[in-house]
């Protein structure tokens, strides 16, 4: 039978180390969560636009336009517009992280996958919020029928 000796209480005692965040525990725990929001979020964008209503033929600016005209829908759209995105993005984090193995290559395709996720958000978020469908300087002969002449 060996013997082994216990170090004596905080002899040598080293500090915890900082913990750093776990980005991958918090990528996978976000395709998870936005996954479920999605279905809800995609299930009802196609409902309100395919089933109820007079279906796929109702669909058209003048469509949109009322659609966007309710914050509910503009809020709900953002949130759809929003949370694919980041999944999207994320997703592709991953397959990069997997399959680009040098280093430079990795890098330029993340950047590259930042990049254009934050512009379509910018552009996605300003259609959205900016969305007129009657403008005023607009010719009269290109409004759609529903707007009232200016």
């Amino acid at each position: 039978m060996t013997t082994e000796t216990i170090p004596a209480p905080r002899s040598s005692y080293t500090p915890p180390r900082k913990r750093r965040v776990n980005w991958e525990k918090w990528g996978w725990l976000y395709m998870r969560v936005s996954g479920l929001f999605l279905v809800v979020l995609i299930f009802g964008h196609l409902f309100v636009n395919l089933v109820s209503g007079a279906g796929v033929r109702a669909i058209d600016f003048a469509f949109v336009a009322g659609k966007w005209a309710d914050p509910f829908w503009m809020v709900w759209d953002t949130l759809m517009l929003v949370l694919a995105l980041i999944h999207g993005a994320n997703g592709m984090r991953t397959v990069t992280n997997d399959y680009a193995h040098r280093p430079i290559l990795r890098k330029t395709l993340l950047g590259a996958i930042l990049v254009s996720t934050v512009v379509l958000l910018v552009l996605g978020i300003l259609v959205i919020y900016t969305f007129d469908p009657c403008p005023s300087n607009a010719i009269a002969g290109t409004l759609p029928a529903f707007c009232k002449a200016h």
